[in-house]
């Protein structure tokens, strides 16, 4: 049985521990992490290697079932869901973007954003996913493969296909890590854009203070716990080089 809620925000976390492992030789990622992802954001997730972050969007895309706790996306609490009605709330609500592009190599640009739909069951017409890699930039691109795209390219192709179903939530892990400074500017543009343009909910992970500047919030997690947090990071000037003192001091704090 599917349990559905008010829907106020586009993703909730509560409490939500996951440890891997069993027994005394558990290692907890995250632990009792309370956060929400209001609609029409975008939020930054950062901190240093090994605090929790991936695992925060991996439970939080429901990627991976918690230990404890509740996460509900679009109103929909995820532990109400079996595996198959879980892959199909994907499917529908959520868009991924990696470091690692994912594309299919044997598929074409268009190809590749109409698949999210057609795994969907969905026909997508082709003025659809045209128009998904149009707001991209990459129209006339759209027979070629990915082996054929430039870095930047395979990434703009990536976040068409994952904003090609207007998800309720699209988790980007990385996803300027792979690319040039040119590349990641326009990447970074575009998810901005989905933000303001389309009202679209955006949740990334980076390590990269001036991809974070981008958000409008910006977590920062250290040992499973969120530590602290900065809100409008461009309000006061430099939003870059406020982060990276955030961090610099988090890392002194938790080395």
């Amino acid at each position: 049985m599917t349990t559905t809620l008010n829907v106020s925000q586009a993703v909730e976390l509560w409490s939500v521990t996951k440890r891997y492992g069993t027994g005394e030789r558990a290692v907890p990622a995250l632990d009792l992490v309370t956060v929400a992802f209001a609609p029409a954001s975008f939020t930054a997730v950062m901190g240093p290697s090994g605090s929790g972050k991936s695992t925060l969007l991996h439970c939080a895309a429901g990627l991976d079932r918690v230990t404890s706790g509740r996460v509900v996306i679009d109103g929909v609490d995820l532990a109400s869901l079996k595996e198959k009605a879980l892959t199909r709330l994907r499917r529908e609500r959520v868009g991924f973007v990696f470091q690692s592009f994912n594309l299919v190599a044997a598929l074409s640009a268009e190809q590749n954003v109409a698949l999210p739909l057609r795994l969907a069951g969905r026909r997508p017409s082709r003025a659809q996913t045209l128009a998904a890699l149009t707001e991209v930039g990459l129209a006339d691109r759209a027979s070629h493969r990915p082996s054929e795209l430039s870095g930047g390219q395979q990434q703009r192709a990536a976040i068409a296909r994952a904003l090609v179903a207007r998800p309720a939530v699209l988790f980007a892990d990385e996803p300027t890590g792979a690319l040039d400074n040119a590349s990641s500017r326009e990447v970074l543009r575009l998810l901005r854009a989905a933000v303001d343009r389309h009202a679209q909910t955006v949740v990334m992970v980076t390590h990269d203070p001036l991809a974070a500047a981008h958000a409008d919030r910006v977590l920062f997690l250290a040992d499973g716990h969120i530590v602290d947090e900065l809100r409008d990071p461009g309000a006061g000037g430099h939003p870059a080089q406020q982060i990276a003192m955030r961090m610099a001091q988090l890392e002194v704090a938790h080395a």
